[in-house]
């Protein structure tokens, strides 16, 4: 059984979702593939102990606090190359961003492979069931694009800003999928 709260943030209003134990998703609202990876449509419930963990986090996020996410009981759901995936950016520092194009280097090496296509990793990155916690906003393109945020461009920059990273050298895409 999965169950659901919400959370309003800076960037609108959080969906989070749980097995009961852990939290399996938190998607913004109108993000794109949101509950996708959930089995079954969660019931609300406010009172189970791993969203009162979440919000606090949460609230310190948005104050600005710089806070790890190892004490969280995180459980994205997700097949094999997307935990890989989704694992290398859970160490993507606050503040700071790396390249989809990174991601498939390190991937490649764990993969025992001499390369990875930077877009497989940009279909993992996008279907993180953990937004925020699981920093896929800290992606983005080897030339400076802002691309591939499945809330959209501007929720990305907010989440960089937020964290305090210099945006001068980023832009903005003229056309993409995540725009």
């Amino acid at each position: 059984m999965y169950y659901s709260t919400t959370y309003k943030s800076p960037v609108g209003k959080l969906t989070l979702a749980s097995d009961g134990d852990n939290l399996v998703g938190l998607w913004i609202n109108a993000q794109k593939y949101h509950g996708d990876s959930l089995p079954e449509k969660p019931t609300a419930k406010d009172d189970i102990p791993v969203f009162f963990m979440v919000n606090e986090w949460l609230d310190g996020y948005f104050a600005g606090e710089r806070l790890g996410i190892s004490h969280l009981p995180l459980a994205p759901i997700g097949g094999a190359f997307r935990q890989g995936v989704w694992d290398i950016l859970r160490t993507i520092p606050y503040g700071e961003v790396t390249t989809y194009g990174d991601i498939a280097k390190e991937m490649a090496g764990r993969m025992h492979k001499q390369r990875m296509s930077a877009q497989a990793v940009g279909g993992a990155v996008g279907h993180n069931p953990i937004s925020i916690i699981i920093p896929c906003h800290r992606v983005v393109g080897s030339n400076g694009s802002l691309t591939g945020y499945a809330s959209g461009i501007a929720k990305k920059v907010k989440l960089l800003k937020l964290e305090g990273v210099d945006m001068t050298k980023f832009f903005v895409p003229k056309k993409g999928t995540a725009l």
